[in-house]
């Protein structure tokens, strides 16, 4: 797999276009993170991180309304590909629809969304947009 980032993000996409509760992803550190940044900012549910096998699996809980059963997330978008980085510097860094959205971005300390690196005053990678 060349981009297991996308990776991520199209299995979130798929799982909302089917109406499933749980999706399961092959684990990495950057993978935790987004899932962590995409909890805290209330686009999924929950979140448990299992050690099986020798990469481990990160079990989502996809976020729906109550009554309606919108997704949380509207759409999920890469942005810095391998083989076209995308980098913006702090006062360069993206509002996703007037500050509705959030960008996630990997800087030098670590992952964070792009209101808290604009805080901050660090720029870095756009990894992708979440609204």
């Amino acid at each position: 797999m060349t981009d297991p980032i996308a990776d991520l993000l199209t299995r979130i996409r798929n799982g909302l276009k089917a109406k499933h509760k749980v999706v399961e992803v092959p684990a990495s550190n950057m993978k935790k993170n987004i899932t962590k940044i995409l909890f805290e900012k209330g686009y999924i549910l929950n979140y448990k991180f299992e050690d099986e096998g020798p990469q481990g699996i990160i079990k989502i809980a996809l976020k729906y309304h109550p009554e309606t059963k919108v997704p949380a997330i509207k759409e999920i978008q890469r942005i810095s590909k391998p083989g076209l980085r995308k980098y913006a510097g702090h006062e360069d860094l993206p509002r996703i629809l007037n500050g509705l959205g959030i960008a996630i971005v990997s800087t030098s300390q670590g992952l964070m969304t792009n209101k808290e690196a604009k805080m901050r005053n660090i720029g870095g990678e756009v990894v992708c947009y979440v609204y």
